[in-house]
């Protein structure tokens, strides 16, 4: 599992991240406080604060560059 933070601070970008990782069949959660979302449900991700960046868990064996590259504009420090 790979562990990155990422911002979600509108909702265009919650759309087009939902819409980036839908294409991967790996699993991904959001984690924001004791919250564990489904980072594929749009309605799950707006139950999240999106003012601070949240934690994104990737659940990938073999291709998680992949999907680092793809979601490199949503990643923050």
């Amino acid at each position: 599992m790979k562990t990155v933070h990422i911002s979600l601070n509108s909702i265009d970008k919650v759309k087009a991240f939902v819409n980036e990782i839908t294409k991967f069949d790996n699993d991904f959660d959001l984690v924001s406080g004791r919250y564990v979302i489904d980072a594929k449900s749009i309605m799950g991700i707006f139950s999240l604060d999106l003012s601070k960046p949240i934690e994104l868990n990737i659940h990938s064996e073999n291709n998680a560059d992949e999907i680092l590259e793809v979601l490199a504009p949503y990643i923050v420090d």
